[in-house]
């Protein structure tokens, strides 16, 4: 991950998960309803009996006035945004009508604040309460624009719902059209008391007169034109150079943020082209045929962030195994993100047909470890095949590339290795810090430390004396959350037991069985530092003779924070006694087994070559320079807001 990417993964702080619509309307009229006790306090209107706050007329006021406008929004945007041909549901037009309140509220009492401080006066209240009622109408424009993609006339129809709604409310209980002296027998006698009711009003809506609805109007044009400005500006870069649409990713973010949809993905979806992948297997099962543990390695990315894409690619794979399942990380970065949930059946597809045609032996060697330069592999063959594992701990590294690891995986196979599950420890890095965070990139000099070692490793395997397997695993699910780093599949271990003579080349030790520790974390990389800890534990504690630590590199744990590692939250040394005691069961598990290797390719649809890089940028731009147009078309608005209320003189 780049650091530009990294400000992208950023955004997924801001994902949740809105409540339902009835949920979003019972909480604005409770708003409304404290804000009109604030609004229209009058001290014999709120009353205590048996405890429960009854705030009378005081509440009900604030209730109309601001909560039916909000109600009538929530229940109608949808439909009138259908009806247009638009795609807005209820959960999001609730959602989208309680942000508009908040901000009426917002406007309400900042002005209220201004005017009792002031010499400005009840009046000024009215001036704010039109320039809220004209935002409310730019933003619900804004997303329904987003959301439905239609056209500025189209979508104006359901965004002057709130906005409209409050203005009829005002007009006829402020007496306004008294005021304008319009009349008739007709009129005085049928429509009047209905269209007049100023006497049931509190006295302040009296300071309400034609000039305010005439500077709303004038001001929702306005904003309606700084709207469509603002979207064509920062649009353009986007259909010129990606061919999609701004609007397109806002639409999908909502989506996701109001129901947890999958518009987001369908986004990604158009960015995204072809590739091909491979998927190893490798699997343990006892002499009665019944599977023990499953790696499963597809070489693709776990990404982009939460559950989109391949974001719970970990637990996906875990789902679809009868063994326990170990999802290492792959050599692959964030243009090997999965466009889709929907390709990961794909994957797990192409996993099932390589666990199809799986020979096994009892057959395999003591690990190696193998180092070159920052590399260090440690690496393990089962019958002709092997199991790679790198880190460049204690250095800090993240993603390594796609292309990086299909030559290290190729350079391990050239001293006659059959199939190699190269999996990325993926277990120290410092964070979000510095230009690259640390990614393995082609021609780079970690590259080539990766792909010596990895050629080390695959000279000593072939050669090295093979001895009977046995495998032990165990698996923790702890009670940390993705909130503090951990995913749902907690810690497993699997330790391998092989006794085999070690005089064979670039061997060492005693003779008798070795043991060696693979831990699986359900995290995306680890602090500084932390790697080595657990690994020392684990050798010392344990008495294992080596071991290794990984992370799954889930992007489910990426929800909150897009530094979320594995130790940023978590004590260190609690997790170290959590990964020391899952080792230990693991070790009093083994028992003969036998082992079979295969890989299968898949066919998929990926972010793409410098797609990712291309998107982070665009909506990195987007955020920054977006915000300064924003700004900019606000105080634009504003000023002209101020012109039309001193030449209206509302």
């Amino acid at each position: 991950m780049t650091a530009t990417q990294s400000n992208l993964a950023g955004l997924s702080r801001f994902i949740f998960r809105a409540p339902s619509w009835y949920t979003s309307v019972a909480f604005a009229l409770l708003l409304a309803a404290v804000a009109g006790v604030g609004a229209f306090e009058r001290p014999e209107t709120t009353q205590v009996w048996r405890g429960v706050l009854f705030v009378g007329r005081d509440a009900w006021e604030g209730v109309f006035f601001i909560g039916i406008p909000t109600v009538v929004a929530s229940l109608g945007t949808a439909w009138v945004d259908r009806l247009v041909g638009g795609k807005l549901t209820p959960n999001r037009s609730s959602l989208l009508a309680l942000v508009c309140e908040v901000i009426i509220v917002a406007f309400l009492t900042v002005g209220a604040l201004l005017a009792y401080l002031t010499p400005l006066g009840q009046p000024f209240v009215f001036d704010v309460l039109v320039v809220a009622l004209a935002s409310v109408f730019a933003i619900r424009l804004l997303v329904i624009m987003a959301v439905s993609q239609s056209s500025i006339l189209v979508a104006a129809a359901p965004a002057s719902l709130q906005t409209a709604t409050a203005a009829l409310l005002l007009f006829v209980y402020s007496g306004t059209l008294r005021v304008l002296e319009v009349g008739g027998p007709l009129l005085d006698t049928f429509l009047m008391p209905y269209l007049a009711r100023p006497g049931e009003a509190p006295a302040e809506l009296s300071a309400i007169g034609p000039d305010h609805f005439l500077v709303l109007g004038l001001t929702c044009v306005l904003y309606a034109g700084g709207v469509w400005t603002f979207l064509y500006v920062v649009d353009r870069p986007w259909r010129n150079t990606l061919g999609v649409s701004v609007l397109d990713f806002l639409r999908g973010f909502i989506g996701h943020i109001a129901e947890g949809s999958r518009e987001l993905e369908d986004f990604f979806e158009q960015l995204g082209e072809e590739a091909v992948v491979p998927v190893t297997v490798l699997s343990f099962r006892t002499p009665d045929g019944a599977e023990k543990a499953r790696w499963v390695l597809p070489m693709i990315h776990p990404g982009p962030m939460g559950e989109i894409g391949g974001g719970n690619l970990p637990v996906r794979v875990a789902d679809a195994t009868e063994g326990l399942a170990f999802p290492p990380h792959a050599t692959a970065g964030h243009d090997f993100n999965l466009v889709t949930e929907r390709e990961v059946d794909t994957v797990v597809e192409a996993a099932d047909r390589a666990h199809e045609r799986l020979t096994y032996s009892r057959d395999a060697s003591r690990s190696v470890r193998a180092t070159a330069g920052e590399a260090s592999l440690l690496s393990q063959a089962f019958d002709d095949d092997a199991l790679l594992v790198n880190t460049f701990a204690p250095g800090f590294a993240d993603d390594v590339e796609y292309a990086v690891g299909l030559s290290a995986a190729a350079e391990a196979r050239t001293s006659g290795l059959d199939d190699v599950l190269l999996a990325d420890a993926h277990n120290s890095n410092n964070g979000l810090d510095g230009p690259d965070l640390g990614h393995v990139t082609p021609g780079s000099t970690r590259s080539f430390d990766m792909i010596r070692a990895a050629g080390d490793a695959g000279d000593r395997l072939a050669v090295a004396p093979r001895g009977d397997l046995s495998v032990g695993v165990a698996w923790e699910r702890t009670d940390w959350t993705p909130e503090e780093g951990i995913g749902p599949l907690g810690i497993r271990a699997m330790v391998t037991s092989v006794d085999a003579d070690p005089a064979g080349p670039g061997a060492a030790g005693d003779s008798g069985p070795q043991t060696t520790a693979y831990v699986l974390v359900d995290g995306n990389n680890m602090e500084p530092g932390l790697r080595d800890v657990l690994v020392e534990r684990v050798v010392e504690g344990v008495g294992v003779d080596e071991a290794e630590v990984m992370t799954t590199d889930t992007h489910v744990v990426n929800t909150v924070d897009a530094d979320n590692q594995v130790g940023a939250v978590v004590d260190h040394d609690e997790l170290a006694d959590v990964v020391a005691g899952v080792v230990a069961d693991a070790a009093d598990d083994t028992e003969p087994v036998e082992s079979g290797m295969a890989t299968e390719h898949a066919e998929v649809t990926v972010f793409g070559n410098d797609r990712t890089e291309s998107l982070a940028s665009h909506a990195n731009a987007a955020v920054s320079m977006g915000g300064a147009l924003a700004a900019a078309v606000v105080l634009a608005s504003l000023a002209i807001s101020v012109l039309l209320f001193l030449v209206t003189g509302a």
